[in-house]
């Protein structure tokens, strides 16, 4: 096995261990593209761009991951949409 090949085996191990949990973003028919996007900049720390992006997949797609990382950091966030009115759970 030459060292090219032993050094992408290591990468991809490394990538299976570091597996972080998602804010996954449920469509609904009660909020407004405007109040997603306001949450998302809000909780999400989004840039109102990115915001209306997900609020597109989201509207077309049914769901869309809006935030990955570490559990302690989804978990707030991730309870601040629900406060909100929006649909989505960690993954």
């Amino acid at each position: 096995m030459s060292t090219k090949e032993e050094i992408l085996e290591e990468l991809l191990l490394d990538e299976e261990v570091l597996k972080q949990n998602e804010i996954v973003l449920y469509n609904d028919e009660v909020n407004t593209f405007d109040y997603v996007i306001d949450m998302l900049v809000a909780t999400c720390d989004h840039t109102p761009e990115q915001a209306e992006q997900c609020s597109i997949i989201v509207h077309y797609k049914g769901k869309c991951t809006v935030k990955t990382g570490d559990y302690d950091d989804l978990k707030p966030r991730c309870s601040k949409l629900l406060q909100a009115g929006l649909s989505a759970e960690i993954v």
